[in-house]
């Protein structure tokens, strides 16, 4: 039981503490917009009662630099005051005989970096509200909250399909068709490059080697029985004559002519046994012409003869002269042109070191090509061209580039036929 002894010194007793914390010291609303002064030690108050000791407390926190997790903090939600930074410093108890004493003093402390240190305050989320939407911060602040799209995103997945939550359902999107719309393109392409050549292949059979024989080609094929005649001598047999690319290992070779002989018949142009091969489709006419090359050490005669035959004559005459070889057996060779007072003078049967025969079955010509030495050796072992020219032939005639020679000239004097008949036909009409 209390007796009026234990409430003889008032100033023994130890205070009440406060029932509601007093409010910050500086207002939040304005701490941004004034300056805030350091803090100094509160004036001690009237009375002869010594301050009491405060409750225990959290010693005050060492300024640090800021850490990254003081910036990730969440902003105190709306309502709620923030709290203060320091420990509120207790109030003495009201009475109504006591006046109210001022605040105890606080022990001085060295004023703190507020540039290093954030607060927690109101005005310190006013004041980085602007960083925190537009800028990085508010991804550190808000971790939760996705960042926002600086641009609208670019939609790559097609539309969506099935029911949707809300509305008449959506029809199912179409199938994606672009490569095998291309594929098919591309076959339809190939389908008719295909079917032109092969349409193209068998106009040109048609053409030229068709049993009956069309329209065109027959005028073709008469009208070249008349070329020896009808197309001017040099336009047959040029004065001179380059080939392109025609000599050993792809040399150009120039030819001068050296001679022309008069049209005549077949008698003792050719061997007996060539004479003979020859005569199922005839003579009409013979046309030939000498050639020496600039160095002037080949020879080269070329000739053309007509035939009597049709074009199923000249057909087998081609067949036969394939399949059994005739071209390249030295009992068939052609006999050069020697026309006196030129370098062919000497040009005779035994200088003959490689020869050339075309049976054409889409003109009534037989065009061929005999070669030799210009300073009139002997050739012992004359070679076909189609042998002379191969890679590699070591005789002399290949080496001497006399079977190219008789070919490249048989084939130039080949086109100028066609070339001519089909000319001769076209100025016919």
């Amino acid at each position: 039981m209390s007796t009026e002894a234990d409430f003889a010194d008032a100033s023994r007793l130890p205070r009440t503490p406060p029932q509601a914390p007093v409010p910050p010291a500086e207002d939040p609303q304005t701490a941004v917009l004034r300056p805030v002064p350091p803090e100094r030690p509160a004036k001690p108050g009237p009375g002869p009662m010594p301050p009491a000791a405060p409750p225990a407390a959290t010693p005050p926190r060492p300024a640090t630099p800021p850490t990254p997790q003081a910036f990730t903090e969440p902003p105190p939600p709306a309502g709620v005051p923030p709290l203060p930074t320091h420990a509120p410093t207790p109030a003495p108890p009201r009475t109504d005989a006591t006046p109210t004493p001022a605040p105890a003093p606080v022990p001085s402390q060295p004023p703190a970096d507020r540039s290093a240190t954030p607060r927690d305050t109101a005005a310190f989320h006013l004041a980085n509200s602007e960083a925190l939407w537009n800028g990085s911060g508010a991804a550190e602040a808000h971790p939760n909250t996705p960042p926002r799209p600086t641009r609208p995103p670019v939609v790559t997945e097609p539309p969506p399909t099935g029911t949707p939550l809300s509305g008449p359902p959506l029809p199912p999107a179409p199938a994606f068709r672009a490569k095998p719309s291309r594929r098919t393109a591309l076959a339809a392409a190939g389908l008719v490059l295909g079917l032109g050549l092969v349409a193209g292949a068998a106009t040109g059979t048609w053409l030229t080697d068709d049993s009956g024989g069309s329209p065109a080609a027959e005028a073709v094929f008469a009208q070249g029985r008349e070329v020896w005649h009808s197309a001017p001598v040099d336009t047959l047999f040029p004065r001179t004559l380059n080939g392109v690319g025609t000599g050993p290992g792809g040399a150009d070779r120039t030819w001068i002519r050296a001679a022309v002989a008069p049209d005549s018949g077949c008698a003792g142009a050719f061997d007996p046994l060539l004479a003979k091969a020859l005569a199922p489709v005839g003579c009409h006419r013979l046309v030939r012409a000498t050639y020496v090359d600039v160095t002037r050490t080949n020879l080269v005669t070329v000739g053309a003869v007509a035939t009597k035959a049709d074009r199923t004559a000249m057909r087998d005459l081609r067949r036969r002269f394939a399949t059994e070889h005739l071209d390249t057996r030295t009992d068939l060779m052609p006999r050069p042109y020697a026309a006196k007072g030129t370098p062919a003078a000497d040009f005779g049967p035994d200088q003959r070191a490689s020869w050339s025969i075309r049976v054409l079955d889409d003109l009534p010509v037989v065009v061929y090509a005999v070669s030799g030495f210009a300073d009139g050796r002997t050739v012992d072992d004359p070679q076909p061209a189609a042998e002379a020219t191969r890679t590699g032939a070591t005789t002399a005639p290949a080496e001497a580039g006399l079977g190219h020679d008789a070919k490249a000239v048989t084939e130039r004097v080949e086109q100028t036929f066609r070339k001519q008949a089909a000319k001769g036909t076209t100025e016919a009409q």
